[in-house]
C-alpha cells in the first residue's frame, strides 16, 4: 500500500468509529416510567432531539467521508504539510459525537438549546476550514497529485470549496435565534452537499500515476 493509501485507511478508520459512536445518543432516559405500550410510545417520540441530531450528524460525517475518499482518488503522494491538516480534519471528525450529544440533551430546553446549537455550528466551521486548508494545500503546486488532474482548473475551485467557511459562521449566529431550524438547515447543507458535488478536474485522456511516490 502506497503512502496516499496508507492515510485513507487510517482515515476511513476514524470516520468509521465516529459516525458509529453517534448511535450512543439513541437512548431513552432510564428513569423514565414506562408501563404500556402507549408510555413506551410517548417515550420514544420524547427523545426526537436525539433522532434528529443523530440524522444530522451521520449525514455530515458521512458526506464529509464521500468527499474526502474523492480526493485522495486522486492523490498520488504525500508531504508532512498534508498529513498535519488530515489530521486536523480527522480531529474534528473524531469530536463531532460532543456537540451532538449536545444537541441531543438539550434541544428541548430553551437556553441550553442555543448553546448546544452553536457549539454544533462552531464544529461545521472547523469542517468547513480544515477541509478548505486541505484542498488549497492539495492544489498550491498541484504536485502531491496524480498525473490526471488538472492542477490549474484544480486551484480555480477553491471558492466554491470555501462556500462552507461562509455559510457556517452565519449559521452559528442563526442559533442564538431558532435553534431548531438553524439545525434544519445543516440538514439541509448536508443533502445540498450530497447531491452537489464538485468533481475533481482532470486533464483529458489522462492515466493515473503508475507507482505513487512519497514526498515528505
Amino acid at each position: 500500500m502506497n503512502e496516499s493509501g496508507r492515510v485513507e485507511a487510517f482515515s476511513d478508520g476514524i470516520f468509521a468509529i465516529a459516525i458509529t459512536l453517534l448511535v450512543l445518543q439513541l437512548a431513552v432516559d432510564p428513569h423514565t416510567k414506562v408501563v404500556t405500550s402507549v408510555d413506551a410510545w410517548k417515550a420514544l417520540g420524547h427523545i426526537w432531539a436525539a433522532y434528529d441530531s443523530y440524522l444530522v450528524s451521520f449525514l455530515v460525517i458521512g458526506i464529509m467521508w464521500l468527499n474526502h475518499h474523492t480526493v485522495f482518488g486522486y492523490v498520488a503522494r504525500v508531504d508532512r504539510g498534508l498529513l498535519v491538516l488530515n489530521l486536523l480534519l480527522l480531529l474534528v471528525v473524531a469530536a463531532l459525537p460532543f456537540p451532538t450529544a449536545l444537541v441531543s440533551d438539550w434541544l428541548t430546553k430553551p437556553g441550553p438549546a442555543e448553546v448546544a446549537v452553536a457549539v454544533f455550528s462552531g464544529f461545521m466551521v472547523a469542517h468547513a476550514v480544515t477541509f478548505q486548508s486541505l484542498w488549497w494545500w492539495l492544489t498550491r503546486t498541484g504536485h502531491l497529485f496524480d498525473k490526471r488532474v488538472d492542477a490549474e482548473a484544480a486551484r480555480r475551485t477553491r471558492l466554491r470549496f470555501a462556500a462552507g467557511t461562509i455559510v457556517y459562521p452565519i449559521l452559528v449566529g442563526l442559533s442564538f435565534v431558532s435553534p431548531v431550524l438553524t439545525l434544519g438547515l445543516h440538514l439541509v447543507l448536508a443533502l445540498y452537499y450530497a447531491f452537489n458535488q464538485l468533481p475533481i478536474p482532470l486533464m483529458p485522456d489522462a492515466q493515473a500515476d503508475d507507482e505513487a511516490a512519497v514526498a515528505i
